[in-house]
């Protein structure tokens, strides 16, 4: 038994990452601190189990980083816009969750930066994407890895988060495999998050 899930990392550790999101997102007092601890864990079993690779110059990294953030950005602003014209409600379930749980102080950005921004990147693309190339072609790992990352982020409910993520799992899961550079899919997602949170916010009402 213990040899099969040695052999099938994935039956314990996602059930664990999807644990230990919901158990970070039901204590907003303490959410920062329960979601780095959270990441941590995951990205430590993620270099303990998988290879992280990084086959690009950091120049080349910094300059798709830069391109694909604000790619990421883009499709997101402009599918909140699109969802406006839908009696979706968007705006106020947008709007509660950024109340609770968005950066607030340079910490939070910092935290971010150096500890939960990496460590997602590490556990999702590159543990979980290629743990499931073991058991099905690579476009549909990039898929289901999308999905699982997405309705984590949703866990308490937050459905236009589960949008945000499946749109940009899938591209940074893609980018992944094209460039094999994880410095790179790191930047990209930063990127995405300092435009989102510090550039252009989405508009509230």
């Amino acid at each position: 038994m213990l040899r099969f899930f040695k052999s099938h990392k994935l039956i314990f550790l996602v059930p664990l990452a999807f644990w230990l999101y919901s158990w970070s997102f039901e204590n907003k007092a303490v959410f920062w601190y329960m979601y780095t601890f959270a990441i941590l864990v995951l990205m430590s079993a993620s270099i303990v189990y998988s290879k992280i690779s990084d086959e690009m110059p950091t120049w080349k990294s910094m300059i798709y980083g830069l391109g694909y953030g604000t790619l990421i950005y883009g499709l997101i602003a402009l599918g909140y816009q699109l969802l406006q014209f839908f009696p979706l409600h968007i705006e106020s379930s947008v709007s509660s969750f950024l109340s609770a749980f968005a950066p607030t102080s340079i910490w939070h950005y910092l935290l971010l930066m150096f500890i939960i921004v990496p460590g997602e990147e590490i556990f999702w693309r590159g543990f979980v994407q290629q743990q499931l190339k073991r058991y099905m072609p690579t476009g549909a790992a990039i898929l289901l890895s999308s999905i699982l990352f997405g309705l984590a982020l949703g866990l308490i409910g937050f459905w236009p988060g589960q949008l945000a993520g499946l749109a940009a799992g899938l591209i940074l899961g893609a980018l992944y495999e094209w460039k094999r550079s994880m410095p790179l899919i790191i930047i990209a997602h930063l990127v995405m998050i300092v435009l989102l949170f510090l550039v252009q916010p989405l508009p509230m009402p």
